[in-house]
């Protein structure tokens, strides 16, 4: 029988079957006082320990099923500084100067990442900041890449982004489907369950308390601060940090903010190693791929394999047909791998806002929130931690709109499902116009 409520057992997975011994972290039992409660061990939780206890702070973080059960475990592990929003697009809606703190922003995140790995010894992570490739699938995408990089270099003054001509792209990626493509040597890839075992391993050794298997089941105030129970225990702590993302639902404790945040999955496939065979040439500089569809597909090599993945599986579990598309779509792509055995499928659930942008604020004087990465978390949640720190702190940091716009709750959220559905169609008929 599956569980209904937390803890979950693991989901199998390509980094569920590569991963690196995971450290021990046990449940929390007994009474326990903390300075702050963190609820959720993902990038953002084990990030904000990090940062409050360097600030001379006791964190202790309280996971519902095991570390890497989440988006930090099953993403694509793509290093990513972008926002779902262009920088150009936002200097239009909210002035340069703001588009260029989240610019700044997204590349201070990327070389966190960096600092992370090297910091802890993550080796395991493979990082690889190799970055980018977005692969134009019409010429109106690639005239939209082009006023990109134009504007990037002669508004912010960077250049690191230039344009791929359809030979360069098709040498590179081994496809013939792209008239062209921008390459931004910003960011990379990295094995991303590793990535979180690394850093939960890292704070252990830091003398961090991490307990899985702890589901928070309930938060009441009392005249101590704000009492967190969980099943074989509880914690009494001055303040919370909500860093659940797209798994606010698991429990009532984080309703609050459950109803902010629009879960999207996101499905991926993983082939056999290509090693001698069909296929062993493709993506030959080991960077991170994605096509400028509405409804985008991405695709990676890890280790000796090519992932591929993509956006539109509805629903709260796994879609056989979800799969099944995402394979005809990577056949249609690399004809090589028509014959190719597919090793690894699974899905996890990418955490949309309404304006597509990350959040960080405060519920109340007790209560903080930090969520809502639009799918590209691995960075930009792992850098939040330090900002949560500071606003814990009683600190006002400037994230551009991370910070001064608030996480807004999900008109008409009981029929969000049906709506995504309806949108994700729509997305589906203009990319097949060429829209």
């Amino acid at each position: 029988m599956t569980a209904t409520h937390p803890p979950f057992p693991d989901i199998k997975s390509l980094w569920q079957d590569t991963a690196s011994p995971r450290p021990a972290l046990g449940p929390l039992s007994g009474g326990h006082r903390f300075d702050v409660a963190i609820i959720g061990g993902g990038y953002t939780g084990l990030s904000t320990a990090r940062y409050l206890a360097r600030r001379g702070l006791s964190p202790v973080v309280l996971e519902a099923s095991r570390i890497g059960w989440g988006a930090s475990g099953r993403n694509g592990g793509v290093v990513s500084g972008k926002f779902r929003l262009s920088f150009s697009d936002i200097a239009a809606r909210y002035g340069l100067e703001t588009a260029r703190r989240m610019h700044d922003l997204g590349i201070e995140a990327i070389d966190h990442v960096g600092e992370l790995v090297n910091e802890y010894g993550i080796t395991a992570a493979d990082y690889r900041p190799t970055g980018s490739l977005r692969c134009a699938h019409n010429q109106i995408s690639l005239k939209g890449l082009k006023k990109e990089v134009e504007w990037l270099r002669g508004s912010l003054g960077d250049h690191a982004c230039k344009i791929l001509s359809p030979a360069e792209m098709q040498a590179e990626t081994g496809s013939r489907d792209f008239v062209g493509g921008m390459l931004n040597t910003h960011g990379g890839i990295i094995h991303p369950l590793n990535f979180v075992f690394g850093l939960a391993a890292g704070l252990k050794a830091e003398g961090v308390s991490v307990h899985e298997e702890t589901p928070v089941t309930a938060i009441r105030r009392d005249r101590d601060g704000v009492v967190l129970e969980t099943p074989a225990g509880n914690v009494t702590a001055g303040q919370v940090v909500m860093a659940t993302n797209s798994y606010s639902d698991l429990t009532p404790a984080t309703s609050a903010v459950r109803k902010s945040i629009i879960p999207f999955r996101s499905a991926m496939v993983a082939t056999e190693p290509l090693i001698g065979k069909a296929g062993e040439g493709l993506l030959s500089q080991g960077r991170s791929y994605t096509e400028t569809r509405r409804m985008m597909r991405w695709f990676r090599k890890a280790g000796d394999r090519l992932m591929y993945g993509g956006r539109g599986a509805f629903g709260k579990t796994d879609s056989e047909a979800a799969f099944a598309a995402l394979h005809k779509a990577m056949v249609r792509q690399f004809p090589e791998l028509a014959s190719v055995a597919v090793t690894h499928r699974w899905s996890g659930l990418v955490a949309m806002t309404m304006d597509s942008i990350p959040h960080l604020g405060r519920l109340d004087d007790r209560v903080v929130y930090a969520m809502g990465y639009n799918g590209t978390g691995v960075a930009l949640a792992s850098n939040m931690g330090r900002y949560v720190a500071a606003v814990v702190a009683g600190e006002k940091p400037d994230l551009g709109l991370l910070t001064s716009e608030s996480l807004k709750p999900v008109p008409f959220y009981p029929i969000r499902e049906p709506a995504v559905r309806l949108v994700a169609g729509w997305y589906q008929f203009l990319d097949a116009i060429g829209r």
